[in-house]
């Protein structure tokens, strides 16, 4: 049987084979040009997007309506322009404008200029638009004007990605006027974290009172040393407000600043014409931490720019919690007062330039409370120190305090951008004599230098405000025969 087979397959003619063979080829190249026919062809053309914004809005073919404004003219389609709130109420409704040609634009906003129009009207006829960080706030006004919340949303977006020393105050003052209160937030969040990491003459400049007055009384601001460096930072901006015109180095501002009120001595300066208007900003200083640290106190008094009565009052409430922390046995905050510690803690911070080990500790008076602060190895640590190391002051022996406290981390960019940062939350911690606390373990792949420590502190426990005609307490002092 198989060499029959094999004669068999022998026997079959040789062409009819080479017929075979090529009407098998054949059919598949009928089914590959079959497939190609089917599959669709991708050739570039003009995007009708493109297509429409250079037809009808650049060249203005078959327009139905012309717009005049700030002496230029604009060949456009109802159609498109009852994209926009303004419009679409002028065509719809009874006003005359709904069946005239021609139409003159009032433009009652000193921000709106054509450059400004001729995006606005052009992004009625395109899918996107591309808004220069320069040029936001004048289409802002424009797409403000013409109620197109898209566009305002967008050029939203675009302020807040380019805030910085040039554009803050601008972009904050442009946001209060249209209400972009998601831009406003940006801002201040900006300025609470680079006014005192990052001084500025040009933005010192330009800062506001009412502004300025928002940052001091913030328990986010973050500062840099101790609160005496924020009257200090306020004593250049106010001086920066009454001379404008001042041109010279930061490190020569200070002293120019000193040698300006030095002339001005003869009263307090907040009460002269000149100072008055800055009374709401030093009202927010916390003054209880600067007048403990001897230096400081003396440089308030010298300065003679807040009224007496303001330190007299200052002094009176910390001589009491001094006594109470003596005598009382205050220990220090034991219940969460989140509300009084945002009003009332102490404010410092600390620069750490490249990684390595630090240890430091903020001058003043803390009421016996000699914390010192360490970094070193991506761990931060709190020690209550009483008898392990010197201190320069006196020292609270008392077997446990406590405290209330709230530390953060960040590192900005070039433009005082955040890059990261690390908080750990309002805390109350109780520490025994010596006692180490580790406070923070920070993940190195997340650490960027230089790392700005920002701390808020408070030693005492709140004290109820006394009303005027609350009785006075009996006397537990006892007459010694």
């Amino acid at each position: 049987m198989g060499t029959l087979g094999s004669r068999l397959q022998a026997s079959q003619d040789p062409e009819e084979c080479r017929k075979r063979k090529r009407t098998a080829h054949c059919d598949c190249e009928t089914e590959e040009e079959d497939a190609l026919m089917d599959t669709p062809r991708r050739k570039k053309l003009k995007s009708t997007s493109k297509y429409i914004y250079q037809t009808l809005f650049l060249n203005g073919e078959n327009s139905d309506i012309r717009i005049c404004a700030l002496g230029q003219e604009w060949n456009l389609h109802k159609v498109y322009l009852c994209q926009s709130g303004y419009f679409s109420s002028m065509f719809s409704g009874s006003w005359k404008e709904s069946n005239m040609l021609v139409i003159p634009l009032e433009i009652p906003d000193q921000n709106i200029d054509t450059e400004a129009l001729q995006v606005v009207f052009g992004s009625l006829y395109r899918d996107d638009v591309l808004i220069k960080p320069s040029r936001v706030v004048s289409i802002l006004a424009a797409a403000c004007m013409l109620q197109l919340d898209g566009l305002i949303q967008q050029c939203g977006e675009t302020m807040k990605e380019n805030v910085s020393a040039k554009t803050v105050c601008n972009y904050y003052s442009s946001a209060s006027i249209y209400g972009l209160d998601s831009v406003m937030k940006k801002c201040l969040e900006w300025l609470l974290n680079n006014l005192m990491t990052h001084q500025n003459v040009d933005l010192m400049k330009e800062l506001a009172v009412d502004v300025m007055e928002q940052l001091i009384q913030s328990s986010d601001l973050f500062v840099m040393q101790v609160e005496m460096d924020v009257y200090t930072a306020l004593k250049k901006w106010m001086f920066l407000q009454l001379n404008a015109s001042w041109a010279g180095p930061i490190k020569q501002l200070l002293a120019d600043a000193d040698t300006w009120l030095c002339k001005r001595r003869d009263e307090a300066f907040l009460k002269t014409d000149d100072g008055i208007p800055f009374i709401p900003v030093f009202r927010h200083v916390r003054l209880q931490y600067i007048i403990n640290d001897l230096a400081s106190a003396r440089i308030l008094e010298r300065d003679n720019i807040l009224p007496p009565d303001w330190l007299t009052s200052v002094y009176k409430s910390q001589w009491f919690a001094m006594l109470r922390t003596e005598h009382d046995n205050d220990n220090g905050p034991q219940d969460a007062n989140k509300e009084e510690f945002e009003t009332s803690s102490m404010r410092c911070g600390r620069k750490l330039t490249k990684d390595g080990d630090y240890c430091w500790r903020w001058t003043g008076f803390n009421f016996g409370f000699d914390l010192l602060v360490t970094y070193t190895n991506r761990f931060i640590v709190f020690k209550r120190n009483t008898l392990s190391q010197p201190c320069g002051g006196a020292v609270s022996l008392q077997p446990r305090r406590h405290l209330a406290y709230r530390l953060r981390l960040a590192s900005f960019d070039n433009n005082g951008k955040l890059v990261c940062s690390r908080s750990t939350g309002y805390q109350l911690l109780t520490l025994e004599k010596d006692q180490e606390y580790v406070v923070m373990n920070l993940d190195s792949r997340l650490l960027s230098f230089p790392l700005y420590v920002c701390c808020n502190f408070q030693y005492t426990s709140p004290q109820p405000d006394r009303r005027p005609d609350a009785p006075e307490l009996e006397s537990s002092a006892r007459s010694v025969s």
